[in-house]
């Protein structure tokens, strides 16, 4: 007889071995538990790292919004402002003639210091974004072309030269149509970045909340199985990665609503409020610079409004009273700026001021109208002092509204800055905190799940 050899049977991977133990040790009651405590480690430890990791993103976002974007944002107004009130200052100057008042001088050089600084520490603040860095550079640039046109200007008044008034004009057309509108986009674009910031740090976080759900869902379950098993009713392990689970999901959900309506509060009554008020000082200065400019260019500069040749000037200074204060300047209308920075207003020491500023803008508004009449009728001297004089003056009147929306704005950012930080102040810790808990609640469940497996030696 022969031996016909069988044939060794094929060899079998590391890996194809490995599934097959697994498998079988799945089908016993030490090999489930142990799964079970890989699922729940993991599960745990995920809903550690995602709270920590969404966290951080929106405690980022509200460190941004109080430290970087919303002061930026402020600088930008602060930029514009500064830029607006030197060029009327420039003109209110050009108005008194050879003779300008060193207060006067004084206060042009100082904006113009002031729109210099604001405009370097914007620049080291916005570095990130590419057309805040082209803005800033091109007010760098032009600011310089604008002062020198200012001296020529001064310089020929100071002669009794009439070139100086169209020197003025040229430096006004400057600053309303390069410098200011460059200014413009430059506040848009932080005010825009203030905006995103706010919606990072308000938004809800989404997966966190699932996992710590999921995690919470599976520990209940492992401890259901264990009491049905055992008849045990608690496992010590299992209960404490329950409980740190469940302060981390308190923690997240109590602190992120704390977070949430204190960023909402410091929007609502501070930052909109800020843009709000900031807008109808730009719009009074912008107004009071057309007034002066309405006696610099005497006629020179007209344009055509319901087929009636007008004065260019006193249409624009028309126009910005209008977005100011609507077309009562007794009673701010609910559409325009002033309307609007009162019913954002939500207590007396934000309204008041506004009020004030109301009230100087109606007395401001009728010293105008005398002056254009006095103007009309030839006499320039008398509306002249309307408009630069000494005592109740149109500038008088502007002052005062100038420094009512100054006291509404530092009001308001207090507000805002009190807001905020309560806002952010409710996420201190958690990421950390979060982080920390998970590893106890994995250490607890991984713990639990090997009381079990002891009994099984």
């Amino acid at each position: 007889m022969t031996h016909t050899p069988t044939a060794a049977p094929p060899r079998r991977t590391a890996w194809s071995e490995g599934v097959d133990r697994a498998r079988a040790a799945a089908t016993t009651e030490p090999g489930r538990l142990r799964i079970i405590g890989a699922v729940l480690a993991a599960l745990v430890i995920a809903f550690g790292a995602v709270t920590a990791w969404e966290m951080s993103e929106r405690t980022s976002a509200a460190d941004s919004i109080v430290d970087r974007s919303q002061p930026l944002s402020r600088d930008a107004a602060d930029i514009y402002r500064s830029l607006a009130d030197a060029n009327t200052t420039a003109a209110s100057g050009f108005l008194a003639g050879g003779e300008e008042k060193r207060s006067v001088r004084l206060r042009y050089e100082k904006d113009i210091a002031e729109a210099s600084r604001k405009l370097a520490k914007a620049a080291a603040g916005s570095s990130g974004s590419v057309s805040s860095t082209e803005e800033i550079t091109r007010l760098n640039e032009r600011l310089a072309v604008y002062t020198g046109l200012i001296e020529t200007a001064r310089a020929n008044n100071r002669q009794g030269l009439p070139l100086g008034g169209a020197y003025l004009r040229h430096a006004n057309d400057m600053m309303q149509n390069e410098l200011l509108e460059s200014a413009d986009r430059l506040y848009r674009a932080e005010t825009a970045r203030l905006d995103r910031d706010y919606d990072e740090a308000k938004g809800w976080p989404y997966f966190a909340t699932a996992t710590g759900l999921l995690a919470l869902g599976f520990l209940a379950w492992a401890q259901r199985r264990n009491y049905l098993r055992t008849n045990r009713v608690f496992n010590h392990g299992l209960v404490a990665a329950t409980a740190a689970c469940g302060v981390v999901l308190l923690w997240l959900v109590a602190g992120h609503s704390v977070a949430r309506a204190q960023l909402t509060d410091s929007y609502e009554h501070g930052a909109r409020s800020l843009q709000v008020l900031n807008k109808a000082r730009i719009a009074s200065l912008q107004a009071r610079g057309d007034e002066n400019l309405t006696l610099v260019a005497r006629g020179a500069v007209t344009e055509t409004v319901g087929g009636r040749t007008m004065d260019a000037y006193e249409v624009g200074y028309q126009a910005k009273m209008e977005t100011l204060v609507g077309t009562d300047p007794g009673k701010p209308a609910p559409g325009s700026l002033l309307g609007e920075a009162a019913e954002l207003a939500d207590d007396p020491a934000g309204g008041n001021p506004v009020q004030a500023a109301a009230k100087s803008v109606s007395r401001w508004d009728d010293k105008h109208r005398e002056a254009r009449a006095a103007d009309d009728g030839g006499n320039y001297d008398g509306a002249l002092a309307d408009v630069i004089g000494e005592r109740d003056s149109t500038g008088n009147w502007f002052d005062k509204v100038d420094d009512s929306l100054a006291q509404a704005l530092g009001h308001e950012q207090s507000e805002f800055r009190q807001a905020a930080n309560d806002g952010r102040g409710a996420l201190t810790g958690l990421p950390l905190g979060a982080a920390v808990l998970a590893v106890l609640g994995a250490a607890g469940a991984i713990l639990g799940i090997g009381r079990r497996l002891s009994e099984y030696r």
